[in-house]
């Protein structure tokens, strides 16, 4: 740190723009912000490599507010540095369109790597991204040429810690040796309901020590050059590092720091007087004077960073121009241009073939085709590999001291899908992490945040239904599908075949703006003919399969249930009622299509009934009151799929008899 400015003021700068954004607002969490300010100045003072003019530089580093309820506190680190945050978007902090929300989010403030406040998300989002800059890292740099080199500084609390996700994430992190993630333990022992060791009496340190992490204890987080020489040491070590700082709570308020009172709520005009008095800070609200700011100001600073890079990169690209080319397409997301043609290849081998297999064998078949041209591809599984089929002949496990692009998550649904957001987040990769469907429940503020965040991280659900057989109930999917249908900006794909899980694949690949859930089966499924545009249609969520002069009704299927579809439409046949079968294996993509298309494929007047191996609420948006549905609205049972399909009315015989009662 160059500045001559004492660091108290420039501390004190981040508590007065935290206390008077937060009375303005008359809501939001000053006492964070207030408590981290000397840990605020020790790393973005001293440490903190970022460009302010271009906050989405690729080889920065990223920094992560995990207790996302202190947003105040990278507020205002990012206005005072000089991102393009002005003071007039801090007054309005948690008001309507503001790039202030009361949590962080991406994309909404310059500078915000990823969206928190849900616990403990953030420092499993910074996870993944340690572990993206480790495996580019290896992927890419050349004696010589340390073109990816970042570090990721992640600020947490008492809440992360206590959240089982951080365990899930922490413990990974150490068995791979993220020795660039760099966490700041905010240990001021309150939380919402007062001081902590009531409920988390853990001997945090020791718990890190364990997952092979680097720890530094009980640094003095209101000591600048103690906190700023603890980040010091984390440099020299090959593990992850926790160091463990002590804070009072909201410091700086004479009579409210070290309280509950203080972690979320406004101070009050009255504490703020006293508060500005105690800190011998003048200004009035929002009004910083220029010593502070020329003291933060990272402009310059982070122009020169970015611009030694862009001299190394650009030296790099002579020297090895293909990586470099390859480099900047993936840090963009671009897809390579060779992408169509392999797919349009594989669907086309996929036509030829015509194989009757499970759509979990259908889904790696595809992995196998497109990972030939997708060296983005970053695979893995929740310890169940072997089931969800993710890997591919040419995948290699990651490992602590072995590069790869398939990641052994361990039993860590949770855990798993953070962590595919922070690499999605960070760039360089396209990951994709699978478990068994009903372990989605699991996972499902990941998937949450994803969607949020419209994040490319692509989440594989195989075991779909009461299709998973002998396993029972606990591990059959039966509100899951649906459930996740209700998610928004989440597409979820359900394919009935091995041309369909080709095109799901494709389209979730092809996706920028979302992320996408793969649902396959575990029982074989029959491959279904279609004509070329049929198959054109699949990309539009759902489309004629097979269909009929003058129907009567459309049977309206998803997954294993297309072929009892298709069969109780030809014995339908045989009763003298003529009927449609509409696969629809992404609802939510179907919905998106123009009134046109969608009148073209459910035609009004029609009477319909779906049929799903799930819970029957869902589909009555497509049917109407007046359709029907063949689902399952119970638990399932431990035997044979075969047995319970027929146990549970999945049965040529019950679809004509819903029919039935439906034109009735």
């Amino acid at each position: 740190m160059t500045s001559t400015l004492p660091t108290n003021k420039m501390a004190n700068a981040i508590r007065a723009l935290a206390m008077d954004a937060v009375q303005k607002a008359n809501s939001g969490h000053p006492g964070m912000p207030m408590g981290m300010a000397e840990i605020a100045v020790a790393l973005w003072g001293n440490h903190y490599s970022h460009n302010p003019a271009d906050p989405k530089w690729a080889n920065r580093d990223r920094f992560v507010v995990s207790n996302g309820h202190g947003s105040m506190l990278h507020y205002a680190l990012l206005h005072l540095t000089g991102y393009d945050l002005p003071m007039d978007e801090l007054r309005n902090f948690r008001q309507l369109h503001s790039k202030t929300p009361g949590h962080p989010e991406v994309d909404i403030t310059p500078g915000i790597e990823t969206t928190t406040g849900p616990l403990g998300q953030g420092i499993t989002n910074a996870v993944g991204m340690a572990l993206a800059e480790k495996l580019l890292a290896a992927e890419f740099n050349r004696p010589g040429f340390d073109i990816i080199d970042h570090h990721t500084y992640v600020f947490l609390g008492d809440g992360c810690l206590m959240e089982g996700i951080s365990h899930e994430a922490c413990s990974l992190a150490g068995t791979l040796g993220l020795s660039k993630l760099i966490a700041l333990y905010d240990d001021n022992g309150i939380s919402i309901d007062g001081h902590v060791e009531g409920w988390f009496a853990d001997d945090t340190p020791k718990r890190f020590e364990a997952y092979g992490w680097n720890v530094i204890r009980a640094v003095d987080g209101h000591d600048v050059a103690a906190v700023n020489a603890a980040i010091t040491q984390t440099k020299k070590s090959d593990k992850p590092t926790l160091i463990c700082c002590k804070t009072v709570i909201g410091k700086g308020s004479p009579n409210m720091a070290g309280t509950h009172n203080v972690h979320g709520a406004a101070l009050g005009d009255k504490e703020i007087a006293a508060t500005r008095e105690a800190m011998g800070w003048s200004d009035a609200p929002f009004v910083i004077a220029d010593d502070v700011y020329a003291a933060w100001d990272a402009k310059a600073k982070g122009l020169k960073a970015q611009g030694d890079w862009n001299a190394k990169l650009e030296a790099y690209a002579k020297e090895f121009p293909q990586q470099a080319s390859e480099l900047t397409r993936r840090m963009k997301g671009e897809l390579p241009g060779d992408f169509d043609k392999a797919v349009d290849a594989y669907i086309a081998a996929c036509v030829d073939k015509k194989e009757t297999i499970a759509t979990r064998k259908a889904s790696q078949n595809a992995i196998q085709a497109y990972a030939q041209v997708l060296p983005e591809f970053l695979g893995g599984s929740a310890d169940l590999t072997g089931s969800n089929l993710t890997n591919w002949k040419e995948s290699v496990a990651v490992r602590a001291n072995q590069p790869g692009n398939h990641i052994n998550y361990g039993v860590r649904e949770f855990g798993m899908s953070a962590i595919m957001n922070g690499i999605a987040l960070h760039g360089g990769y396209l990951p994709f992490g699978a478990t068994f469907l009903t372990f989605s429940d699991y996972s499902r503020n990941a998937l949450r945040m994803a969607a949020l965040m419209k994040i490319r991280s692509l989440f594989v659900f195989t075991h779909d239904s009461i299709g998973l057989g002998e396993d029972g109930p606990t591990h059959q999917s039966i509100e899951h599908v649906s459930s996740l249908r209700l998610i928004p900006n989440l597409d979820n794909w359900r394919p009935c075949d091995t041309v369909e899980s080709a095109v799901a694949w494709q389209q979730a690949i092809k996706r920028h703006n979302g992320p996408s859930t793969l649902i396959f089966s575990r029982q074989n499924l029959p491959f279904q003919e279609r004509s070329a545009e049929q198959i054109a249609d699949i990309a539009r969520g759902g489309y004629v399969l097979r269909d009929a002069k003058d129907a009567k009704v459309i049977l309206i299927a998803t997954g294993s249930e297309i072929e009892l579809a298709t069969k109780a439409a030809e014995q339908l046949a045989g009763h003298g009622v003529a009927a449609r079968v509409v696969s629809m294996p992404s609802t939510d993509v179907f919905d998106r299509q123009d009134d046109a298309y969608k009148a073209s494929v459910l035609t009004k007047g029609v009477p319909r009934v779906a049929i799903e191996a799930g819970v029957t609420d869902f589909w009555h948006k497509y049917v109407g009151l007046e359709g029907g549905v063949v689902g399952i609205d119970t638990f399932g049972e431990s035997a044979p799929a075969g047995v319970l399909f027929k146990h549970f009315g999945f049965t040529v015989d019950n679809v004509i008899a819903t029919v039935k009662k439906v034109l009735a």
